[in-house]
């Protein structure tokens, strides 16, 4: 570990005060002998309110997402467990973002630790996509878009002979809205944790809102309805990338990026086609998978998520969610994430430079580094 000893730049968090990353991330500093970071609440950000940035400063964004009045900015009016309004969020968020680069330009030597650029393409699913596509990192066929609703999905699933598939909100996050659909003929079964509240008298369109619980759907008519109802805010739509499983439970992982190098994964495990934590999924084995992939997968693995990162060079650290395939030979990368390194009491990968550094100790530990280089 590389300690400071109080001296180096101001570091300050646009994110949400309180929230369990910047917590994390202001233990980091203090790990390394800095002071904790001044935070810039992302509501004061969104909300016009001015705010400053100290010369010199490291700026670090975070995620938004824990910040219920920065959501009412965002997406407007509502239930916080509400699913959609993704266009507008997006579109909020980014004019957020250029409000703190605006901010970062104006003070002398400040510099932001991810691309401001970068993070709209990694909240937009399907330029993410192409991004990846064109730099040839092995990712899930696509339907080519716009997917207008149900309809016009089973029309191209038709096109394609596609009986799988992932239907994702192009801004959506932590599997918000996620639908997996396999269809036979007139026969559907969709896979999500949307919760489809019927519409009362006098209430044409049915909400849709997110659960903890995934839930599945064999009616048709309530799969339109909850496609039809995501279509607006513009969906992605991926085949469905069959998945490995151990103990009976599909996986995926979540590795992260830091510098270039991957220096932290988790396995993530479901009995359902989502394998997100907060859905029920859980820790894997990663020494389990390790030995599946055996040494030479294991590494191809890795190089798979230094390239999807390496589509972002303007951003320190990046989450990259991989999937393996069936056989263990194949991967592709299913998410790029912004802010994918909420991973606590997760040490760096042997070999890793971070060896007993949780993410965001590494993540200072690498400034310093590249400081000192």
């Amino acid at each position: 570990m590389i300690v400071a000893h109080g001296a180096g730049p101001p570091f300050v968090v646009v994110g949400t005060p309180g929230d369990r990353r910047v917590g994390m991330f202001g233990d980091a500093l203090r790990g390394h002998g800095l002071a904790g970071p001044l935070v810039v609440p992302w509501h004061d950000v969104l909300a016009g309110a001015a705010f400053h940035i100290p010369e010199r400063a490291y700026v670090r964004i975070d995620s938004p997402g824990e910040d219920l009045a920065a959501d009412r900015l965002l997406r407007g009016p509502g239930a916080a467990t509400r699913v959609g309004g993704g266009a507008a969020w997006h579109a909020g968020f980014v004019r957020g973002l250029e409000r703190v680069r605006r901010a970062v330009a104006r003070a002398p030597g400040a510099r932001l630790l991810a691309d401001i650029d970068e993070i709209a393409v990694m909240f937009d699913k399907r330029r993410t996509h192409a991004r990846l596509t064109e730099a040839g990192v092995p990712v899930p066929l696509a339907l080519p878009g716009p997917v207008a609703g149900y309809a016009r999905l089973r029309a191209l699933m038709a096109r394609q002979g596609w009986g799988r598939v992932f239907v994702k909100p192009a801004h959506g996050s932590s599997a918000s809205g996620i639908v997996a659909l396999q269809v036979q003929g007139a026969r559907v079964h969709a896979v999500s944790s949307v919760e489809l509240v019927r519409p009362e008298a006098g209430r044409v369109v049915p909400e849709l809102h997110n659960s903890l619980r995934v839930r599945a759907y064999t009616d048709e008519g309530e799969v339109a309805a909850i496609i039809d109802a995501l279509a607006p805010d513009g969906l992605h739509v991926e085949r469905w990338f069959p998945k490995a499983s151990v103990g009976g439970r599909v996986f995926d992982l979540r590795v992260v990026v830091i510098g270039g190098r991957p220096t932290h994964a988790v396995v993530r495990t479901s009995r359902t086609p989502m394998t997100n934590l907060h859905l029920g999924g859980t820790r894997g084995d990663l020494e389990q998978v390790r030995a599946r992939l055996g040494a030479e997968g294991w590494e191809e693995a890795m190089r798979v998520c230094a390239r999807a990162a390496a589509c972002f060079p303007g951003s320190v650290t990046v989450g990259v969610d991989l999937m393996v395939g069936i056989t263990g030979r194949r991967f592709a990368v299913a998410e790029v994430n912004a802010f994918g390194d909420l991973l606590p009491g997760l040490m760096g990968l042997p070999g890793s430079g971070a060896e007993g550094l949780g993410c965001y100790e590494a993540q200072v530990a690498h400034l310093f580094q590249r400081a000192a280089a």
